[in-house]
């Protein structure tokens, strides 16, 4: 910035450099031609040579004037010309200036639009990469739900299977009581008929039996309640004490009830026992308690 302020002043300058050259150029001509003129004027035997010699020193000095001339010209032309230049030079900073300006703005802009470019891409990957986690998440838990699924309903079904055995054996179990029941019942039946048919003596023992066999049956019955009732240690107290009684004891009981007893005190295999053997179990099972 230095260098060119420097020219520009010096071009300023450079016109008025040219006419103060010329007009040096003239003064100095005046001066010369004066002493020439002199000297012609003087005369003598010397005054040829001086004349001469004023004469070359004119003619050089005109020379020297129009080539001071000249060079005034030239110099006022090259003045001329390094304004055009330093103009033609101010424009092309101001247009490169623009350019560059220009450049800048759209490599500015390209380099937005670029940014704006990665940018988007960068947030379209994450969301992409987010969607997909949260797909492999909504997944596996699905799995898992299925999994857990699957196994609560093993144990369900399991559940159910049991309860319907467990219900298919309570039913098989009331089917037997209720069969055994009946024969029971035909039994005594047929018993009756049988001391219907004998004298009216026998007669009246057979209802006097039948109503002591009703009254033990009803005590029975509320024993077997009480039994239902009480735990199995209770239950093994109760069959011990009947074992020892002497009103018929575990026999006055019917087979119904000895299944039930025998239930409480945990006899496997009861439901298929007759009634002498349930008997014997029940009496075998409070002995061992005790």
């Amino acid at each position: 910035m230095s260098l060119l302020e420097q020219t520009r002043t010096g071009l300023r300058e450079m016109p008025s450099n040219a006419a103060w050259l010329m007009s040096r150029a003239r003064e100095r001509r005046r001066k010369t031609s004066a002493p020439v003129v002199d000297a012609a004027r003087g005369g003598g035997g010397s005054v040829d040579v001086r004349l001469k010699h004023a004469r070359e020193a004119a003619e050089r000095a005109w020379e020297a004037e129009e080539r001071a001339v000249d060079a005034g010209r030239e110099a006022h032309e090259s003045s001329d010309y390094a304004r055009q230049v330093s103009k033609r030079g101010h424009a092309r900073l101001a247009q490169l200036d623009r350019e560059t300006r220009q450049r800048t703005k759209q490599r500015l802009a390209e380099a937005r639009k670029a940014a704006d470019e990665w940018l988007e891409q960068r947030l379209a990957e994450a969301e992409k990469a987010a969607n997909e986690s949260v797909e492999r998440e909504r997944q596996a838990a699905e799995k898992e739900a299925q999994q857990q699924r699957r196994e609560v309903s093993a144990d369900v079904e399991q559940e159910i299977e049991e309860a319907q055995l467990e219900a298919e054996e309570s039913h098989e179990r009331a089917e037997y009581l209720a069969g055994d029941a009946t024969a029971q019942m035909a039994e005594a039946t047929r018993l009756a008929e049988e001391a219907a048919e004998a004298a009216e003596e026998a007669q009246r023992q057979a209802k006097q039996l039948a109503d002591e066999a009703q009254q033990q049956a009803s005590d029975a019955q509320a024993r077997a309640e009480e039994l239902r009732e009480q735990p199995a240690a209770t239950a093994t107290d109760t069959a011990r004490g009947l074992e020892g009684d002497s009103d018929g004891g575990l026999e006055s009981y019917s087979k119904p009830q000895l299944v039930e007893l025998a239930a409480s005190i945990g006899i496997e295999g009861r439901t298929s026992m007759t009634k002498r053997e349930l008997v014997q179990a029940i009496a075998k099972a409070a002995r061992t308690t005790h």
